[in-house]
């Protein structure tokens, strides 16, 4: 087993195309994913939804991918890799701004596990306290969180088999009690266009490129980074997807109230505790991560840290985060801020690495106690202001009929591509 110490990180490559196929898989078949799917149906066809959600997320992995073989090739986790596009201290912003939003990720996974966990005791024993269901869900994503990335690798394979076989059972339940064809024959209802709804995908899967690196990095080969993402991913997003547009197109058939929490739609058909069983499972293992890679980003800001301390302080934090009010309401708006705030800057760490060939020596200035980086490098931060603009004119003042996520994607990398060629000619 490979094994080197960089900086405060023990990188230990682990994880085969299998392994990694499951980090992914245990990561997204999850139900913030379910709820996205929720979202898309019935406004959208199932149809129509399926194949926008199929190919969204083919295509939209592709980032991540690249960012996460970054990972993979250095050994260093995402918001350390950014200190060498923005500046050594530079750097600190993305990384401050990525540990805020895995922060507001983790309120609304702590909040679903509570509830989930809640609803399963509730059925079981007439017991019911989500404050302390959540509490107890948080200190064990803690629990995990202390063992590091080996406890998570370990989670995951888990998570991934118990998640396939639950949602197999729900699709199984589901399609012999009531009339899963209606699914497919149920007209598009309006309120969302696909342009809207294929960014909604994108931003999906934009918001995990900020935890690429952190876990890619661990893996053996080049093809577990890239084939083992890109298997495990597009199939958890198809299968998570998937559920919640199925479930929310037979609530409307059936006449039912629409609502946002999963596990009270599936209680409606019968299947109250699998779905909390689904839920509790798949918001574990995601909070596992935004909790390891927060705290990761807080140790890339203060890099003599330990590991400990920050993570108990996030799990805390994410706890009195999730009884903030109304907080699922807005998941939606949600993954489109994450969408403006990350998707210009991954695209100027992408051109960096992989379209500036000069700019690849730097990468070994980050194994150094001091490297001899730039304390901030402001020509990314215009492109990435820019980009920034974009993203939040096309997201909320103009929609754009295609969405704003590839376009912001594209234009911003694009920018900043033609600046550092320009500095370089002029520079010989």
């Amino acid at each position: 087993m490979e094994q080197q110490h960089i900086g405060n990180f023990s990188t230990e490559k682990t994880m085969g195309t299998g392994a990694t196929f499951a980090m992914w898989l245990g990561a997204n078949v999850v139900v913030t994913t379910i709820l996205t799917g929720m979202f898309l149906v019935p406004a959208l066809s199932f149809i129509d939804t399926f194949w926008l959600v199929f190919g969204g997320s083919a295509i939209a992995i592709i980032p991540l991918i690249l960012i996460g073989l970054m990972g993979q090739k250095t050994g260093f986790a995402t918001m350390t890799l950014a200190q060498v596009t923005f500046g050594r201290l530079g750097g600190r912003v993305p990384a401050l701004v990525n540990m805020c939003s895995l922060v507001a990720w983790s309120w609304i996974q702590a909040l679903l596990a509570g509830m989930s966990l809640d609803y399963a005791v509730h059925s079981l024993t007439g017991f019911s306290c989500v404050p302390l269901f959540t509490i107890l869900c948080e200190g064990l994503v803690v629990l995990i969180v202390l063992r590091g990335h080996k406890g998570i690798e370990t989670t995951e394979k888990i998570a991934a088999v118990l998640m396939l076989i639950l949602a197999a059972a729900v699709f199984w339940a589901l399609n012999r009690y009531y009339p899963i064809g209606a699914v497919f024959r149920q007209p598009a209802a309006g309120g969302l266009s696909a342009g809207t709804a294929l960014d909604i995908v994108v931003a999906t899967a934009f918001s995990w490129i900020p935890l690429a690196a952190d876990y890619n990095r661990h893996c053996k080969t080049v093809k577990a980074a890239v084939w083992g993402t890109w298997g495990g991913y597009v199939a958890a997003t198809c299968i998570a997807m998937g559920l919640g547009a199925t479930v929310s197109a037979l609530s409307v058939y059936t006449g039912m109230e629409v609502t946002y929490d999963p596990t009270r739609l599936l209680a409606n058909f019968g299947f109250g505790l699998p779905a909390a069983l689904v839920v509790f499972f798949s918001v574990l293992t995601t909070n596992v991560m935004c909790v390891y890679s927060a705290t990761l980003s807080y140790m890339s800001i203060r890099q003599q840290s330990g590991f400990v301390k920050p993570a108990l302080v996030i799990g805390l934090i994410s706890i009195l985060g999730s009884l903030i009010p109304g907080i699922l309401e807005r998941f939606q708006d949600f993954l489109l801020v994450i969408g403006s705030i990350f998707i210009p800057a991954f695209a100027l760490m992408i051109v960096d690495y992989y379209l500036l060939p000069k700019q690849r020596a730097d990468y070994q200035q980050l194994h150094s106690e001091k490297p001899l980086l730039a304390g901030w490098r402001v020509s990314a931060f215009v492109c990435y202001g820019l980009g920034a603009a974009l993203a939040y004119y096309w997201n909320w003042i103009s929609p754009l009929a295609i969405g704003a996520s590839a376009p912001v994607f594209l234009i911003t990398g694009g920018l900043y591509w033609l600046y550092r060629y320009w500095r370089s000619r002029q520079h010989g």
